[in-house]
């Protein structure tokens, strides 16, 4: 079969999925008039990872699995929208890792407010004027995020999904080319995570610091000798060339996010909880706090200790565990460490974005 032949049957398959694709949509418009009747959530976040998970359990190939997940999370972003317009927050401006981890979980058609500081991104969802807010919790190699830790105190926002991003970060120029440049901007994380490429590439050439990667390839826009350390999201955003791409020193370089709303996540079977406590000073207090974990078997992912902020020496400590909080064996866990603690709180139970990492 000659390359005319074959490039005939690619169109006419195209045009079936157009028109299937048009099904789907007037079947989701009816879909959002039952919910609509029925006073139910426009968003099912649950519905749409189950629909992601059968779908990449059942190819059989040789379309890849990554391929998949991606063109099916928009087909879905693109189909919600048709039901109601979703609006999530996250800490901005456009073009920011955060901006891509928002991306990655609700695709190109939900509409995104783009918002100063992580206060304002818990504002945005507590005053309705967002359904979801996307913060940064921590690094694989830079750490957590000690401001997104300290919002959930006060905060009545639960934490409904985490993403994890594969942070890379390219060189931009207006022109490309290496030669050109005679200074260097990036958010400070992004400058740390990529000096030993700086060193071993540009090493004479002054690296500035400025307020996120998306402000560094802005003002690469306006500047033929400035490049700026940001996304590819940014390149295309800011009509910027990669003058050299990934330029991160680790290899496995990760940013975790977090998804927080006004409603709790159901139970999924494969669940995260994030819960925040402070404890008395005395000798053995936090192995007595964490004893009930180990008795029941639950795994801790994650702990953290952060300066309360109301008594010299008094701490709090986020911890992450696997389990749900509905689950018997974590409710009897906390239950347990309730008893010992001055203060707890759950932030929230959700679907651990590690057990799906393989099939992103």
């Amino acid at each position: 079969m000659d390359l005319g032949e074959l490039r005939k049957q690619i169109d006419a398959i195209d045009q079936q999925i157009l028109d299937l694709l048009n099904r789907r949509a007037a079947v989701v418009q009816q879909v959002g008039q039952v919910k609509l009747r029925e006073g139910m959530d426009f968003h099912a976040p649950q519905r749409e990872e189950e629909i992601l998970e059968r779908l990449t359990r059942g190819n059989p190939g040789p379309f890849p699995v990554r391929g998949v997940r991606s063109v099916y999370r928009e087909i879905i972003s693109a189909c919600r929208a048709l039901e109601h317009p979703l609006r999530v927050a996250y800490l901005g401006p456009r073009a920011t890792f955060t901006h891509l981890a928002c991306l990655k979980r609700f695709g190109e058609a939900a509409e995104y407010v783009p918002v100063r500081s992580i206060r304002d991104v818990f504002q945005e969802v507590e005053k309705e004027k967002a359904a979801y807010g996307v913060v940064p919790i921590e690094n694989s190699t830079e750490g957590v995020v000690s401001h997104t830790l300290d919002m959930f105190v006060d905060s009545d926002l639960k934490i409904g999904g985490e993403i994890l991003l594969d942070v890379s970060h390219h060189l931009l120029s207006r022109s490309g080319e290496k030669a050109a440049i005679e200074k260097i901007y990036s958010h400070a994380h992004a400058i740390a995570q990529s000096r030993r490429w700086l060193e071993a590439n540009l090493p004479h050439v002054p690296v500035l610091e400025v307020a996120s990667t998306a402000a560094a390839a802005e003002t690469a826009s306006r500047d033929p000798n400035a490049a700026a350390i940001a996304s590819e999201l940014a390149a295309r955003l800011y009509g910027l060339e990669v003058v050299s791409a990934r330029i991160e020193d680790a290899a496995n370089n990760f940013t975790r996010f977090l998804i927080v709303g006004r409603k709790p996540a159901p139970r999924t079977g494969h669940d995260k909880t994030s819960i925040l406590f402070s404890i008395k000073d005395r000798v053995g207090a936090l192995y007595g706090m964490l004893e009930p974990f180990a008795e029941g078997g639950i795994n801790l992912t994650k702990i953290e200790s952060r300066p309360s902020k109301t008594k010299v020496w008094e701490y709090l400590f986020y911890v992450d565990f696997e389990g749900h909080g509905e689950d018997p064996r974590v409710e009897r866990a906390l239950a347990r460490l309730s008893e010992q603690c001055l203060f707890l709180k759950v932030l929230g139970s959700y679907p651990s974005e590690k057990k799906r990492a393989p099939s992103l």
